[in-house]
């Protein structure tokens, strides 16, 4: 087995890279190799080379390029495959990655209240809806992950949700005693013929429904729909737990990343909060105002 096929393998295994991910990976490595030779072997300088050879690309693509041949080199080095790690000589183009939507604590209050107060009536949809919620924002799930739920996966006395995320990679993710309590108010309710613990017809619901739901929810909660999904709900949980002094280290396990860069993008998103508090809230800006 060659060696950028061990490495792609390592990515599968140990981390859970999905079909697309280890596709494109694969895809990278191969063109470096047209232009500069034999990978394992490649020296700085022939790393060097590629600096020319992606001038006419996308800063967004050269990054990426360039992350795989990393990855590459720190796992050779780490295997003890080579000595050294030439890919400092990559290029480094300058990007900015786009900071996620999050829902301030107020707007998450009033969601929750509004689903609370609904599912005060007893209906199954709107037990079901708080269940839903408790489960985006309290345990920071995907959307996919959530609607694909088995039955089996709730908790009995253990209060944890066994999850198959990304890559089929399974993990365990805490559900809070709030949660369970939803849970419980659901499982009591739901249709007892599916093996899904949130069934929708012959199946389980769809993510688009999921989606159409909590833009539902976020109007009746008088918060604007644009400004609400899953996704958006996945990342005030990771924001605000990083907020709350979570580690980074911990909430990359709890949000199923494969990769802690992908995690640390939350760490940009704390710096921006607080670049802006500072601007609101700092008595100089308001001097600045007031001249």
């Amino acid at each position: 087995m060659s060696q950028t096929e061990d490495f792609l393998s390592m990515l599968a295994v140990e981390r859970g890279a999905a079909r697309n991910t280890l596709a494109a990976y694969r895809r990278d490595l191969e063109q470096a190799e047209l232009a500069v030779g034999e990978l394992g072997s490649a020296s700085a300088a022939d790393l060097a080379k590629l600096q020319s050879l992606w001038a006419d690309l996308a800063p967004s693509s050269v990054a990426r390029k360039a992350s795989a041949l990393r990855q590459f080199y720190g796992f050779l080095v780490e295997e003890g495959l080579r000595a050294d790690d030439p890919s400092h000589a990559l290029p480094r183009p300058a990007t900015r990655r786009p900071l996620p939507k999050i829902l301030s604590h107020d707007a998450v209050e009033s969601l929750f209240a509004r689903a609370e107060l609904e599912a005060g009536s007893g209906e199954s949809a709107s037990i079901r809806m708080l269940a839903l919620i408790e489960l985006l924002y309290g345990s920071g799930l995907r959307a996919s992950e959530l609607v694909g739920l088995p039955l089996s996966a709730v908790p009995r006395d253990a209060p944890f949700l066994t999850v198959t995320g990304k890559g089929g990679l399974a993990r365990m993710v805490p559900v809070s005693t709030r949660a369970r309590q939803a849970l419980a108010r659901w499982t009591a309710v739901r249709p007892a013929t599916s093996a899904y613990l949130f069934p929708s017809g012959k199946g389980h619901l769809t993510r688009i429904r999921l989606y159409q739901l909590l833009k539902g929810l976020a109007a009746r909660a008088g918060i604007d729909p644009a400004g609400v999904s899953p996704h958006v709900l996945r990342h005030a949980f990771a924001t605000h737990l990083l907020e709350g002094g979570a580690d980074l280290r911990v909430l990359q396990t709890l949000l199923g990343h494969a990769d802690i860069a992908t995690t640390q993008i939350y760490t940009h998103v704390d710096a921006a909060r607080l670049v802006e508090l500072v601007n609101e809230r700092h008595p100089l800006a308001h001097a600045r105002e007031c001249d």
